[in-house]
Parts: structure tokens; C-alpha cells; sequence
């Protein structure tokens, strides 16, 4: 897939770009990542891409030219998504990070000072989307998390085909089971018999009781919408869970 990133700070991205999963996808021809420097988009000698808000305020707002000339010069495919990275947005999910990677191109737009021009974002984007409840000082941060989110998900780019990602938490509606490595005993701490017992029925039944139980107790608003069997629905009432 390719994706691309409108930005006025392209440099945040070489180390984050080069590294681990990510970084090897690249490499691999798996996923393609570009940078378009907003600044490259607008025509006077100081390069603005910010003005003061009209009605007065403080702080700046994104010129639209910038924004409009750049995302028209990448020409994305019809249907692409075209996300602001806004604290304005939707919040960000496992599913809206399942839905991006089948797309074969997004672009991703990253905003900063008070915000961008409203025309902008009404005429570009498909969707805004934010990656929490709190004020960063702009979208870069944001894109690397869809990027990371997205180009995991690409076949062949963990690596190790896809049951590491249908465990992953969110990915199955609850949170992931606990895990456990060699050694057994460490500093008095053991692991879980039935993990070292060798019968894999009963590693299962246990997995999938330890993921109801954690996200009972961590996230219980996910149980709302996750698919449960009838057994499932047995052991977290034993729990308490009301639902």
C-alpha cells in the first residue's frame, strides 16, 4: 500500500520510518511511505503556512492553498481515505487501522498551531480521527501510530503469518490473554501449570478465560461489543459482570 504524509516537519519521520516492523516493510517493497513537505506547496519567500484566525483569537491557523495544492498533487486513487489527524476526530480504533489497510493508498494530513482552515477540511478529507482525549502539539505523532497500526496488518510484514495478529488485543473485541517465557521459576514466580502442560484444549479454555478476565477487569466497555459464546457469558457473570 502507499501512504502518504502532508507535514511542515518531514525530518520527525527518518528513524521512525527505518525501524523494526515498519522499517522492514519498506525495505520489502510491502508498504510505501512518502513525505510531502507542506512548506513545498506554498509561494512566498517565507514559505507561510500558517495566518492569524479571522474574528481575532490566539495562536495560528493552517493556510487551505498549502493544503489544497498539496493533496492535489498527490492525486490520490478515488475512494482513498484522507485523514486529518485532528484531537477533533473520531477516536481511532483497531477496526478504522483494519479498514486503512486495505485501502491501496492513504493519505494522511498533519495538522499544527490552532488547527487547519475549515475549508480545508471539509473539502479534503474523507474523515478526521484522533488517537486520544488530549492536545498534542501536532499530527505527526498521531501518523506514526496509523502507519504502525496500518502497515503491521499488510500480509508478509510481521512475518510470521496471521494468528499473532488475530490474538492481538482489540484485534478479537478483548483485550489479550497474559503471557509467559522461559524461565518457568524466576525470583519465585512461576508460570501457569496448564501452560507447561503440553495439552493445548486446555492452554486454549485457559487463553480465552484470562483475556474475558483481564478485559473484565480493565476495559469492561468492550465486552459490550464483543463476540461472546455461551460459555463466555457463564464465566464473566461468575465474575460479576451484569451485562
Amino acid at each position: 500500500m502507499d501512504i502518504h504524509v502532508v507535514t511542515i516537519f518531514p525530518e520527525l519521520f527518518g528513524p521512525f520510518l527505518d525501524t523494526g516492523i515498519v522499517g522492514r516493510a519498506i525495505r520489502g517493497g510491502i508498504a510505501s511511505v512518502e513525505l510531502h513537505d507542506l512548506r513545498d506547496f506554498t509561494h512566498d519567500r517565507h514559505r507561510s503556512v500558517d495566518d492569524s484566525p479571522f474574528g481575532g483569537g490566539p495562536g495560528m491557523v493552517m493556510r487551505p492553498e498549502p493544503l489544497f495544492e498539496a493533496v492535489e498533487a498527490i492525486t490520490p486513487p478515488p475512494g482513498s481515505p484522507v485523514v486529518f489527524l485532528t484531537p477533533q476526530g473520531k477516536p481511532y480504533t483497531q477496526r478504522d487501522a483494519e479498514r486503512f489497510a486495505t485501502s491501496q493508498s492513504i493519505v494522511l494530513i498533519c495538522g499544527r498551531y490552532e488547527g487547519m482552515d475549515e475549508r480545508a477540511r471539509e473539502a479534503l478529507g474523507t474523515e478526521e480521527v484522533s488517537i486520544g482525549d488530549y492536545v498534542l502539539t501536532g499530527g505527526e505523532l498521531p501518523a506514526m501510530v496509523v502507519i504502525d497500526s496500518v502497515v503491521r496488518l499488510q500480509p508478509g510484514a510481521l512475518g510470521h503469518g496471521t494468528d499473532a495478529v488475530a490474538d492481538d488485543s482489540h484485534t478479537s473485541g478483548l483485550l489479550q490473554y497474559p503471557q509467559y517465557t522461559r524461565p518457568a521459576e524466576y525470583r519465585g514466580l512461576g508460570v501457569p501449570d496448564v501452560l507447561l502442560s503440553g495439552d493445548h484444549a486446555a492452554v486454549d479454555v485457559w487463553r480465552r478465560r484470562a483475556a474475558l478476565k483481564r478485559t473484565f477487569e480493565r476495559r469492561p466497555d468492550l465486552l459490550e461489543t464483543a463476540t461472546l459464546t455461551a460459555d463466555d457469558v457463564r464465566y464473566l457473570r461468575s465474575l460479576g459482570w451484569l451485562g
